[in-house]
């Protein structure tokens, strides 16, 4: 222990007295576990949103559609592109034909880029532009996880009649009801007349969408208004189970029922694509391993860097104490004591920059998430990972130097000048 503390006293008095040289040799370390902290935080914080975001749609969702889920832009096989679409009646079939499915929600949507804007909902010449506009049955509450906060939700009535009913997002109530009860007040919607019967409870901000700016009318009211996007995209249809433990019947049930109807041969694979939470999980964390191993080579080639330059510094750091390491030789140390002395040195070089890295990348994560919507989480295993590898690479680096010195002869260096 006394030695260890006197190696660690020569180490800190030798970077003292080159604070200059020392603040440069370890700047590669500091920009290397810098930047595994803050993308990592980042990344972390990222991938929170993403889980959240897809969990939001609840756990047991089972989401049957006509291209197959996918997490990024990309274009689509040509047999995906010349998939029929998924219609209503097969929506109506899967509920009588699925037993073990609590609820069959087909729905269609109008987004932004289906080839125009989204019309706006005006109430007293107040306008307020919603991201969807949503044609759905009284199924979508129970599928979705999604329920009305005030008044009622869409009727199988509703759906029946064609009913000019309208169920608001709570930020679309917010703009166009400040402060005032929306409930049985007429908003026009693209020209019609529309009653309010409810307003979506909040969801809050997610990374993908969030209801609070969708709009929702019953489904067939929808393609009476808007029959070009029933044409265009067809439906999708959000399923859940009766309990948690039947989701693969129900995946399996819905499988049968749509393959039975769209005549799907028994050797060739599904001509739609089905969703789930977990599917679309998967996906995402391929995505983003590549993106964090690209973040991992980045940052490697800074580390190799500061490594060299621990490496070169040690180096120098020997030639000028020659005539230390003599004296030390000479007054008794030993190979193993003039090794662990620049080891030391060398690491705590190492370490002082993993040090201040970490704290810059944790304050990078903060200043990030402070000025922007992007969430960033450090977890504690990067700050053990960075500090480690930190002095692992004041290890590694240091070997050679230190190596060198303890094979001077105590001799030649009480003579060096």
């Amino acid at each position: 222990m006394n030695r260890l503390v006197e190696n660690l006293r020569f180490a800190f008095t030798a970077i003292r007295g080159h604070k200059l040289r020392a603040v440069l040799t370890i700047s590669g370390i500091v920009i290397g576990v810098a930047t595994v902290i803050a993308m990592v935080s980042l990344i972390v914080g990222f991938n929170n949103s993403v889980m959240d975001s897809y969990k939001s749609f609840g756990a047991t969702l089972v989401q049957f559609q006509k291209f197959d889920p996918r997490f990024g832009p990309g274009r689509r096989s040509a047999d995906e592109r010349n998939r029929k679409n998924l219609t209503y009646e097969d929506a109506v079939a899967m509920k009588r034909l699925c037993p073990s499915m609590l609820a069959v929600s087909p729905e269609r949507y109008w987004f932004t880029d289906v080839g125009s804007s989204v019309p706006t909902v005006v109430y007293n010449g107040t306008e307020a532009t919603p991201d969807t506009v949503g044609g759905v049955t009284e199924e979508y509450p129970v599928a979705n996880n999604h329920f009305a906060r005030d008044g009622r939700f869409i009727t199988e009535a509703d759906v029946t009649h064609h009913a000019a009913v309208i169920v608001l997002g709570g930020g679309v109530a917010e703009t166009l009801f400040p402060m005032r009860d929306p409930i049985g007040k007429i908003v026009t919607l693209n020209g019609r007349r529309f009653t309010v019967i409810g307003v979506l409870e909040k969801q809050g901000s997610t990374f993908f969408e969030s209801t609070d700016s969708h709009v929702l009318i019953p489904i067939t009211t929808f393609d009476t208004d808007f029959p070009w996007i029933k044409r265009v995209q067809g439906v999708n249809i959000a399923t859940v189970p009766k309990s948690p433990e039947l989701v693969s019947a129900a995946i399996d049930e819905g499988t049968s029922v749509l393959r039975m109807l769209r005549k799907v041969p028994f050797n060739k694979p599904n001509d739609f694509g089905i969703m789930t939470p977990d599917k679309l999980i998967e996906n995402f964390k391929a995505i983003s391993g590549v993106v964090t191993l690209a973040m991992l080579i980045v940052s490697s080639i800074a580390l190799l860097v500061g490594g060299v330059g621990i490496m070169n510094i040690m180096l120098v750091s020997v030639t000028e104490r020659t005539r230390e390491i003599g004296v030390r030789k000479a007054i008794g140390a030993v190979r193993r004591d003039i090794v662990v002395q620049f080891l030391i040195e060398a690491m705590s070089l190492a370490g002082m920059g993993g040090a201040i890295g970490i704290s810059t990348g944790i304050a990078i994560a903060a200043i990030v998430r402070a000025v922007s919507p992007l969430q960033t989480a450090t977890p504690l295993w990067s700050i053990v990972v960075g500090f480690s590898v930190s002095l692992s690479i004041g290890l590694v680096f240091g070997v050679y130097p230190a190596w060198k010195a303890a094979k001077l002869d105590p001799i030649e260096s009480l003579r060096y000048e």
